[in-house]
């Protein structure tokens, strides 16, 4: 396997993007990689935002993965700033060749050198193979979360 290049992502990236967050059960009825127009959109917005990390992980010039982190300011814990990390997303050919986890443990760093003093993240109640990844990773399941589709 060739270096790994973890780096801020491009509109040239959104392509890969879109085609990793469509290939999977839930990400095929919410993706639609038939018109990018609304992910360039996106793009541009976070790349505004200075709290936003839209990244891929690229090998050989290639696209393998992506993971978004944003970075939250708060009041709660005594001011502390924290990090959520969504998106998360291996090319298939990549799973299981450890990938994902440098990845998770990149954006626990970054979190660590951005002032952050706690890492979040939510994942589908439906992928149980990612929930014992991410408490291999020594993420704890201590909340339920809500959503409401607006």
């Amino acid at each position: 396997m060739g270096d790994l290049e973890i780096r801020p992502a491009t509109a040239d990236d959104v392509p890969a993007i879109v085609a990793m967050l469509a290939d999977d059960p839930l990400g095929a009825q919410r993706e639609s990689p038939d018109d990018l127009t609304p992910y360039l959109s996106a793009l541009e917005r976070l790349s505004r935002d200075p709290n936003q990390r839209l990244m891929v992980a690229e090998r050989e010039g290639r696209v393998v993965g992506t993971l978004q982190l944003t970075l939250i300011p708060g009041l709660s814990r005594k001011g502390a700033t924290r990090s959520i990390i969504e998106a998360v997303r291996i090319h298939a050919d990549e799973r299981g060749s450890g990938l994902g986890t440098q990845f998770i443990e990149w954006a626990v760093e970054e979190s660590r050198r951005q002032g952050c003093r706690l890492v979040q993240l939510t994942s589908d109640a439906s992928r149980t193979d990612a929930h014992r990844f991410y408490e291999r990773l020594g993420f704890e399941a201590s909340h339920v979360g809500f959503k409401l589709a607006l």
